[in-house]
């Protein structure tokens, strides 16, 4: 038993819970992303609401819920000792560091961009999570269902609101650039006959999820989105 927690307490332990909680973290954006992206059918949110109400009621998403969180703090913690272990083992600086030479900054800053992204989700949620599912939602759309569509429009009237969600998608999408092609590499799928078709893949995922994400509030707060 010592051997198996010592197992995941090495570096090697902790990259691969990094790895599997990406991935997981991975598929749940992509969820998501396309439930959100339903505000972009115009019609006053009411094929948002359907797909906010399944999410809210089907016992699979509820216990995914919990395997989310579960598995985001352990991101979290993990992403935050490998951090501060790499910043230590680096303690003794090199008089010239080219860190370009060995990997792209967004690789050296995933810290700072976790960071940031933190900060957004602990707002995120306090907007939208905490309200549907403890607080309640006072207001009901046409068909008789919660109206979270109301609750963004609210939320995203608000320009400093919006502009926080603009940076935290830049910080996702350098997050993922790095992420993606990572866990791959972590969970050991990685092959030189696919890695060029992975990298690419992480590419226009990293792009289109943050970039969709970003336009939600951009589209509420201009009302191109009735």
């Amino acid at each position: 038993m010592a051997s198996f927690g010592n197992a995941f307490s090495s570096s090697i332990g902790k990259k691969l819970i990094m790895g599997i909680t990406g991935l997981f973290l991975v598929l749940f954006l992509l969820v998501h992303c396309f439930i959100n992206a339903l505000i972009f059918m115009n019609d006053g949110g009411l094929t948002f609401n359907k797909g906010a109400e399944f999410m809210a009621n089907n016992w699979l998403i509820r216990a995914g819920e919990i395997v989310l969180f579960v598995g985001l703090i352990a991101h979290i913690y993990q992403g935050a000792r490998l951090t501060f272990q790499n910043q230590a083992a680096r303690s003794i600086k090199y008089a010239v560091n080219d860190g370009n030479a060995n990997s792209k900054w967004y690789s050296r800053s995933m810290g700072l961009l976790g960071t940031l992204l933190l900060i957004f989700l602990i707002v995120h949620l306090a907007n939208f999570w905490v309200v549907s599912r403890f607080i309640g939602i006072p207001t009901h759309d046409a068909n008789g269902l919660e109206d979270l569509f109301a609750v963004m429009k609210g939320t995203f009237s608000n320009v400093g609101i919006v502009i926080l969600y603009v940076l935290a998608m830049a910080s996702l999408c350098y997050h993922l650039l790095h992420g993606f092609a990572s866990t791959f590499q972590t969970l050991g799928w990685n092959h030189k006959k696919y890695n060029g078709i992975i990298s690419s893949l992480g590419i226009w995922y990293s792009i289109i999820i943050s970039v969709v994400f970003a336009l939600m509030p951009i589209a509420m707060y201009f009302d191109l989105i009735k």
